[in-house]
C-alpha cells in the first residue's frame, strides 16, 4: 500500500493500470490487447477541449481512439486506441478523498475501457449501479 509520504511515480501508475487490466474478465482483456496506456502529468489543451473542460485538474484520463463497434477493415490507418492517465489530477483526488490509489486508477481504466467497447457514460453509470 502506498502512502502519501512519497508520491507514486509514473512506473507505479503504469503497474497499477496493468493490474487493473489484469483484473478484468478474460473476454474483455482479449479485446483490449491493442489499447495503449500512457501516463502523463496533465492533459494537453487539446485533450481538455475534446471533453469540454478548461481546468487541467478535472481530467483524470480519456479514451482516445475508434471504439470497437465503429472499427472496420477500412480504418486500418488509425493510430492504436489509447487510455491516458493524468498523474497529478489522480494524485490530488487520491489525497483529497483517501480512496486507495489503485482503486482510483482501476476506476479510470475500467471507465475508459468501456468507451473502447462503445459504452456511453450513462451505460457505464448503469453498470456501476448494478455492480
Amino acid at each position: 500500500m502506498m502512502t502519501h509520504s512519497g508520491d507514486p511515480t509514473t512506473a507505479d501508475f503504469e503497474r497499477l493500470a496493468q493490474q487493473a487490466f489484469g483484473s478484468l474478465p478474460s473476454r474483455f482483456r482479449e479485446q483490449l490487447s491493442d489499447v495503449i496506456v500512457k501516463v502523463h502529468e496533465f492533459a494537453t489543451a487539446e485533450q481538455l477541449a475534446e471533453v469540454g473542460l478548461d481546468d487541467r485538474w478535472e481530467l483524470t484520463g480519456p479514451y482516445e481512439g475508434r471504439p470497437l463497434p465503429e472499427q472496420s477493415v477500412w480504418s486500418s490507418g488509425d493510430l492504436p486506441p489509447r487510455i491516458s492517465l493524468f498523474r497529478q489530477p489522480l494524485l490530488a483526488e487520491w489525497k483529497a478523498t483517501g480512496v486507495e490509489l489503485g482503486a482510483l486508477i482501476r476506476h479510470v481504466v475500467v471507465h475508459e475501457a468501456g468507451h473502447h467497447f462503445g459504452f456511453s457514460d450513462d451505460d457505464m453509470a448503469a453498470l456501476e449501479r448494478d455492480d
